[in-house]
């Protein structure tokens, strides 16, 4: 198993450690579709000679222009696209240094190593990866077992063929010599009689032999195929509901169908084995001959191992999906076009165009009264072929749609949950004719459940349902799951909540901002229990009977929208704090240096907003922390937030404009934090472009973001000193002294 196979294996906290590995100078699509050839190099040797560290960077280039043509031989115009920039852009960064582009690799496959190696040392959790990758060695070992016994079988087989016939060519050699026996000597005849006896003895021992040898194949692959069947294949579908709902991607599939593959070629020599030995019987047999008496119960159970194999091979590669919400999977809109991909895991070539697989939607679906029924429309049928990029045997639906049926009557009543609760299923169906056998065989695929939406609007609380669904159940066919949903332990829901935000940008949720939303959930003294329960509609539904509330749920997905659209780059940095309490708030900035910043989510707006939140310190050196009003979608539209904090002023009672934000918590200076994402490069204004003034009539204008003093602040801002300057004088000087100077002061203004 490559080393990239087996870190895709491991949990999420190490997945996100890769992840930050690979950026732009050297994406992670090389690393995944060229991960035997990256390998297969001695990288820190090219990395130390120039001329070889250009022959890799050719050859790399070479192997890119390889994996664009499989690309376009299977139509995949999206990847073809992305694998020409990323040439261009490898070409950009090492034409002239391909000693780095070695460097990098060379990193990168030590950091990889490193933190596979911490993965398989870990403690409880952890230890199970490490298990699990041991688990799979050992299945290697065991095909490999497999296919040297039969290859071994093959061998002996030949042998027997080889000794029946010179067994053959003696005995027919001695009938016809009878005219010559009769004038040799006694004792020649027995030793002619002997070496035919001997060989005849030794014949019937290798057939026994051989007859034994392929019921042990057998028995080992029964075994091993229990092993893909109960183990190995309901593991690959429970990592693909993970991956589905943002875990770990869901890798090793084509190491499942060498598996697979392997075990479906393994019977099928050990059929043609048979037919071979059935050969030998018909020129030769005996009484008690094991090859008569065992060759039809081999031949029933060779075949009936193979029919339980290629029933369990049909799988949903990649579940029902919108291609315009690609992460959100499992949630369709009706009348809206989704694709969905079949694999069969055995690849063998005379499979090839002969299964035609049939898309039906809810089939033979019962007890569902109430619910809604689609048609399924589009190309519902599709023949599978194998793919030039990977040698697979597969089948793409790309253009199915869903259509409600038309229910008379008013079914209100009836309905027992609402639309984005309703579960349905995919199935796919296909016949297998076996060879020469005139075995039929019904093949079958299921997706994982459906919820299907009318408005897009209904996306977040569909996608709400396919999270919980995925996350408390492996049941493909539990469609009355939401009639009464279990509940979910926190250490369940924290990890699929980090993974919402790790598969949409660089970056999952620490612990510190999940015991925020432990404490949200859970409330603060639960001491955030990772065994704490979360009902359902304590997720998804407004709490305390307040159907204006934001729920949970929609109030996370708001925020995920807003990062998206406004916020990627400062949250992939970790500028954004985001989840944090207003006590935790004010614990890490009451001894921090005034004008200490950190930025955080709303709590109170429904569809995502971002504030700021700062310390003074008054006349008594307290601290005073200041809010700014929450940003919302439609204001960070019109301007970025650094340039918000670049330029953000507070007015107060002079009219002279001041700003606040000086250090982003713990103690980053503010244009070292957010410098480059600054519009301008200077906060002081440019020179007037009076030519460009001449031309349009206007002046440059610029957004600011402006607060106003509260008059609570009025004291503490007509200050022109330091609290602790303002003490000393205090104590000198009395309130009437002060009255007098500053009515003074005024009167010498006038």
């Amino acid at each position: 198993m490559t080393q990239w196979c087996q870190l895709q294996l491991l949990d999420s906290k190490y997945l996100e450690q890769v992840d930050q590995l690979y950026d732009d100078s050297f994406p992670m699509d090389i690393r995944q579709y060229l991960s035997k050839w990256i390998e297969s190099i001695d990288w820190d040797a090219v990395s130390a000679q120039d001329s070889l560290a250009t022959v890799r960077f050719h050859d790399l280039l070479a192997q890119l222009d390889d994996q664009h043509s499989r690309f376009a031989l299977a139509n995949n115009f999206l990847q073809q696209h992305n694998f020409r920039k990323i040439k261009r852009n490898l070409q950009d960064r090492f034409q002239e240094d391909p000693v780095h582009m070695a460097m990098i690799i060379s990193r990168n496959l030590k950091d990889e190593r490193f933190i596979l190696a911490n993965a398989k040392s870990a403690m409880e959790g952890e230890d199970t990866v490490s298990a699990m990758v041991v688990e799979k060695q050992k299945l290697d070992s065991k095909v490999k077992d497999m296919r040297d016994q039969a290859q071994m079988a093959d061998q002996n087989i030949k042998n027997v063929e080889d000794l029946q016939d010179e067994y053959d060519f003696k005995l027919n050699t001695w009938r016809n010599r009878e005219n010559e026996l009769n004038e040799m000597m006694p004792k020649e005849v027995e030793r002619e009689k002997l070496i035919i006896g001997r060989m005849c003895l030794e014949l019937k021992a290798k057939r026994q032999d051989v007859v034994l040898q392929l019921t042990e194949l057998l028995n080992v692959t029964q075994a091993l195929l229990s092993d893909l069947i109960s183990e190995e294949l309901p593991e690959w579908k429970q990592r693909q509901q993970i991956a589905c709902i943002g875990g770990p991607p869901n890798a090793c599939l084509d190491q499942l169908q060498n598996w697979f593959t392997s075990v479906a070629e393994t019977l099928q020599q050990v059929r043609q084995h048979l037919k071979k030995l059935q050969e030998l019987e018909q020129k030769f047999t005996y009484e008690c001959d094991p090859i008569t008496q065992k060759k039809d119960f081999l031949e029933a159970r060779a075949l009936e191992l193979l029919k339980n194999l290629l029933t369990n091979a049909l799988v949903v590669e990649r579940q029902p999906c919108m291609p315009t919400h690609p992460q959100r999977p499992l949630v369709l809109k009706t009348c809206i076009q989704f694709t969905v991909k079949l694999r069969f895991l055995v690849k063998l070539p005379e499979f090839n165009y002969q299964l035609k697989v049939k898309a039906l939607f809810d089939k033979d679906v019962t007890d569902k009264k109430g619910f809604r029924k689609f048609n399924i429309l589009g190309t519902n049928t599709k023949v599978m072929n194998m793919e030039e990029s990977n040698g697979s045997l597969a089948a793409e639906f790309r253009h199915l749609q869903l259509k409600e049926q038309k229910v008379s009557g008013n079914r209100n009543n009836e309905v027992p949950l609402v639309v984005t609760n309703e579960l349905h299923l995919l199935s796919f169906e296909a016949l297998l004719q076996l060879g020469q056998s005139g075995m039929t065989i019904q093949l079958e695929a299921l997706s994982l459940p459906l919820v299907v939406i009318s408005n897009v609007c209904q996306l977040p609380s569909g996608w709400a349902s396919i999270l919980w669904y995925n996350m408390l159940t492996s049941e493909p066919k539990n469609l009355q799951f939401f009639l009464s949903p279990p509940t979910a332990k926190w250490s369940q829901l924290s990890e699929v909540l980090s993974w919402q935000f790790s598969s949409v940008t660089k970056r999952g949720l620490s612990q510190e901002q999940l015991n925020m939303l432990a404490d949200k959930l859970l409330g603060a003294k639960a001491e955030r229990n990772p065994n704490g329960l979360i009902h359902w509609n304590k997720f998804c539904k407004p709490q305390n009977n307040n159907e204006k509330a934001n729920p949970f749920w929609l109030w996370i997905e708001g925020i995920l929208d807003l990062i998206k659209r406004h916020l990627l780059s400062l949250w992939n940095d970790g500028f954004i704090m985001g989840f944090i309490s207003k006590e935790r708030e004010r614990a890490l900035l009451s001894d921090k240096c005034p004008g200490t910043f950190l930025l955080r989510f709303s709590e109170s707006s429904k569809d995502g907003a971002i504030t700021f939140t700062w310390i003074e310190h008054d006349m008594h050196n307290k601290p005073i922390l200041h809010s700014v009003e929450p940003y919302t979608k439609k204001d960070l539209s019109a301007v970025s937030l650094a340039d918000i904090i670049r330029s953000y002023k507070v007015m107060a009672a002079d009219d002279i404009p001041d700003n606040p934000l000086r250090f982003l918590y713990p103690d980053i200076p503010k244009d070292l934090a957010f410098g480059k994402y600054y519009t301008k490069n200077s906060e002081s204004p440019e020179p007037m472009d009076v030519e460009n003034t001449e031309k349009t009539g206007y002046m440059k204008t610029e957004l600011i973001s402006v607060s106003e003093v509260h008059p609570s602040r009025l004291q503490e801002k007509m200050m022109p000193m330091p609290p602790e300057v303002y003490r000393l004088l205090e104590q000198s000087v009395s309130p009437a002294d002060l009255k007098d100077a500053l009515n003074a002061d005024f009167q010498g203004q006038e």
